[in-house]
């Protein structure tokens, strides 16, 4: 039997609709789903406890999506089948997202759960590579594609985020904390001096886990970007999730953007 463990965004959602019997959706107490009503609520410092009630359940396949963020461990709520998990646990919270993300992996992995990408799920949320859009990138728009993903992959061992903007070979913003819609919010403060245009480029970073956290966009992430004057949108293909295809092309088109999906290598 599989479970949903649902953060926020559209991604759970779509991943329970997909599915031909609905698995059990679990959520962090911290973080609820948009939509999706939780059958399961627990936090990190009940994580033992957890463990036993997806057992009882008859639970074998674990999949993660949706976004969180790093939740603060509260020592005097700790359960004492947590008890074990903690030191690990607070460990990682110092070292990073992903040294957060591998030790609740292998918590549940040492549990005896399976962890299963969404990709694994539902494929069709990986694109194959083209362009969507009506609109094509420009030579230029093609060296910015290009400029961002050098910035991402000179960053990937700082565990920084998924996504940079480059405008005129310029980086404007690169994805940190508060994530993809923060960058893109943070483009509308830009001064006159600040060049328009630009691409937000998406792509996996080398050496993560594609069972968990694979970088996503959207439907929203379309009209994010065309309020912040950008030119498009490029998403690695096979490494990036792409939600709601359809409205994400209908939503380009109408707002004059484009839609990419590269390759690995550019």
């Amino acid at each position: 039997m599989l479970t949903i463990i649902s953060g926020q965004g559209a991604l759970p959602e779509q991943i329970v609709e997909g599915c031909k019997t609905r698995p059990i959706v679990a959520s962090l107490e911290q973080f609820p789903p948009d939509s999706l009503q939780s059958d399961i609520i627990f936090r990190l410092e009940t994580l033992g406890s957890f463990f036993q009630q997806l057992k009882m359940l008859g639970v074998n396949q674990v999949c993660f999506a949706g976004s969180i963020r790093r939740p603060k461990i509260k020592m005097e709520l700790v359960d004492k089948m947590t008890l074990g998990l903690v030191p690990s646990l607070l460990q990682s919270m110092d070292q990073g997202d992903d040294s957060v993300l591998r030790t609740v992996i292998a918590a549940f992995e040492q549990n005896g759960f399976t962890i299963v990408g969404a990709q694994e799920v539902l494929p069709e949320l990986l694109p194959r590579a083209g362009i969507i859009s009506k609109l094509v990138p420009t030579d230029a728009d093609v060296r910015n594609i290009k400029r961002a993903t050098d910035v991402l992959r000179a960053l990937e061992q700082l565990d920084v985020g998924q996504g940079c903007i480059v405008s005129n070979n310029q980086v404007l913003a690169i994805e940190a904390f508060g994530g993809t819609d923060w960058m893109l919010k943070s483009l509308n403060s830009r001064t006159e001096d600040w060049p328009y245009g630009g691409v937000l480029v998406k792509a996996l970073k080398a050496g993560q886990d594609c069972r968990i956290d694979l970088p996503t966009v959207g439907p929203d992430t379309v009209i994010r970007a065309a309020l912040a004057g950008l030119n498009g949108i490029a998403i690695q293909a096979g490494g990036v999730i792409l939600l709601n295809p359809k409205s994400v092309r209908e939503l380009a088109d109408l707002h004059g953007i484009f839609v990419s999906i590269f390759e690995h290598t550019l």
